[in-house]
């Protein structure tokens, strides 16, 4: 009796685990129904933001059951359940991610598979620059600090001008003005300009910063100090000869007034040669000329003709303050006032021996053919001094 009753222990005992492995078998997917999951995607390596597309539909399940659904874990905390063997998801974390997907089919068989996707960082822009300059400074705009948080190299790209089309590509906001790691940028004129870097890393990830900035006039002291240029020049000229000279008297300033003087010499007896007679012209770049012929008031003074002319232009203003983008700027402003021009640029004198009578001749040939000259100019000239005071 106690050996039958122990073996029909022994048989139930059997029986129940032969039911405990069916069951466990079913639930871990360990039965003869499990289904086969594969998992591919369209790329493995990514930027921050960037969208892969996973295809499980090469995953398969015993006939005759059905795959019924597709479970998907992303590995950033986001999850989705879909019909379909495939899908798509943008990563917005960088790092890896291990995405898996668990396949089940109609009797609830599960097998799971899983791929690992590397979402590249984008670069750190550290942006180093003024925030104000004066016009005519240069800007140091430095981006030296900027790294890529993979520990990669970095490239940088700087647009000096937004709003401006340098590449004359049609876009203003994509020009490569500068590649330097540090850039010097040099504006000439006040206001406000806005320009970018972007940083970009060895796979291609690209950062962008826009930054600003104020570019501030500069402030200048106008003084006008007077000034007497004077010049003399000499020589001989015989009839029908003539001398051109030039010189620019009123150059960084503003011309006044003008005395100018041309003497000829005495003939060597006065009281019975007749006296010589000049012409004297005077051309100023500006458009005006003139001219005076030599005359005698007195018989025991030197022949002479003057080209005298006073309020060439008007006396300026001096001791105030302007605001400028640069000295240059400023004096040619100046210098260059409406009806303050006169007199500025080249002055041509020219000089002609048009009168030289013949002298009582000697053995039958005349003893002084022409004459020697002197002319003396003097003008007084406002010239213009610029001194910057601030800010």
């Amino acid at each position: 009796m106690g050996t039958m009753a122990s073996d029909q222990r022994l048989t139930v005992s059997l029986v129940v685990m032969s039911l405990l492995l069916v069951t466990v078998s079913g639930c871990t997917g360990l039965g003869s129904n499990v289904p086969n999951a594969d998992l591919s995607a369209d790329r493995t390596e990514i930027n921050l933001g960037e969208t892969v597309n996973f295809d499980a539909r090469d995953s398969s399940t015993p006939s005759p059951t059905i795959i019924d659904e597709f479970v998907w874990n992303f590995g950033d905390g986001n999850s989705k359940t879909t019909r379909q063997g495939i899908t798509s998801h943008t990563f917005l974390n960088p790092g890896f991610h291990e995405v898996e997907v668990t396949v089940l089919n109609d009797e609830g068989e599960a097998d799971r598979a899983s791929i690992s996707i590397f979402v590249n960082a984008p670069p750190t822009i550290v942006l180093d620059m003024p925030t104000y300059i004066k016009s005519g400074e240069t800007a140091t705009m430095d981006a030296s600090e900027s790294f890529d948080p993979e520990g990669a190299g970095i490239a940088v790209i700087w647009d000096f001008n937004i709003f401006s089309d340098s590449n004359n590509d049609g876009d203003p906001a994509n020009d490569a003005d500068s590649t330097e790691l540090i850039a010097d940028l040099r504006i000439d004129q006040a206001g406000n300009r806005s320009g970018s870097v972007t940083v970009v890393d060895d796979k291609g990830a690209v950062s962008t910063a826009n930054w600003n900035l104020v570019v501030v006039s500069r402030i200048f002291n106008i003084v006008w100090e007077e000034k007497i240029v004077e010049a003399n020049w000499n020589g001989y000229l015989e009839q029908g000869e003539s001398m051109t000279i030039e010189h620019t008297p009123s150059e960084g300033g503003r011309a006044i007034q003008l005395n100018s003087t041309l003497t000829l010499s005495r003939e060597l007896i006065p009281l019975l040669l007749p006296e010589d007679n000049f012409t004297l012209s005077l051309d100023m770049e500006t458009g005006w000329s003139t001219f005076s012929s030599t005359s005698q008031d007195n018989i025991t003074e030197n022949t002479s003709a003057s080209i005298d002319r006073g309020d060439l232009n008007s006396y300026p203003e001096s001791g105030y303050t302007l605001s400028a983008d640069s000295k240059e700027a400023l004096e040619t402003l100046l210098l260059n006032q409406a009806g303050e021009r006169f007199g500025q640029g080249e002055w041509t004198w020219t000089i002609t021996a048009d009168q030289c009578d013949p002298d009582t001749p000697v053995d039958g040939i005349d003893p002084d053919q022409g004459n020697d000259w002197e002319l003396s100019v003097t003008v007084i000239v406002m010239v213009l001094r610029i001194s910057e005071v601030g800010p």
